[in-house]
């Protein structure tokens, strides 16, 4: 399971992905709406942590625009306690709905309770350079031939995938594929698209960039 932390409320943020940490599950943070959208663009979230009173893109708005995208569950959390914040949040399209303060272990249970809801609409799989990949099924192949590939190697290619020929710079590959939490330095990314390269074959799909990052 894959939980992105979204709270302008920084020890707040740290504290709640720590504990989450805890009980085995892979976390990210975003400080502000903003990041938290372009975090999502990359990866699939299973569920959403999310502060209604953001800076840069209001709670809502990042809900709502998470509900077009087919992204994770959202639960709201937020100190707004009255029927209406709930009723408003649920209609934006959040799954559930928890209040500031709150018990910790009924967070955990709830972010647990919300991914192991009932699947959400697959996504189309993505094509370039004779790549073919299904986020769904999770498979890759190369003009007809499967691609046999690790858990990191198909998140970099899906991440260069999504980026359909622009950059990607490696401290986003390293921050989209990688736990932030984890230890993924520039060592590990060059392991991981060397490893890539090689299991997609010739012609080599994936630039390099110096300095900069990569591209398919």
């Amino acid at each position: 399971m894959r939980v992105l932390v979204v709270e302008d409320e920084e020890r707040l943020a740290d504290a709640v992905a720590h504990g989450l940490r805890l009980h085995a599950i892979a976390v990210d943070v975003a400080y502000d709406g903003q990041d938290a959208l372009d975090l999502a663009a990359y990866v699939d979230y299973d569920v959403v942590v999310l502060d209604r009173d953001l800076p840069e893109v209001h709670g809502d708005d990042v809900c709502r625009r998470l509900r077009e995208s087919g992204g994770g569950r959202v639960l709201m959390l937020t100190a707004a306690g009255q029927i209406r914040d709930k009723v408003v949040g649920l209609t934006l399209g959040a799954d559930d709905y928890l209040v500031k303060p709150f018990a910790f272990a009924e967070l955990v249970a709830r972010v647990r309770a919300l991914a192991r809801r009932s699947p959400r609409p697959a996504a189309a799989p993505l094509e370039r350079a004779g790549i073919t990949l299904d986020p769904a099924r999770r498979t890759v192949t190369r003009d007809g031939r499967k691609v046999p590939l690790n858990r990191k190697e198909f998140d970099v290619l899906h991440a260069l995938l999504l980026a359909n020929g622009e950059l990607v710079a490696s401290g986003e590959l390293r921050r989209i594929v990688w736990d932030e939490y984890a230890d993924a330095g520039t060592g590990a990314l060059r392991v991981t698209i060397t490893s890539l390269r090689k299991k997609l074959g010739v012609p080599t799909a994936i630039q390099n960039v110096p300095g900069k990052g990569y591209r398919l």
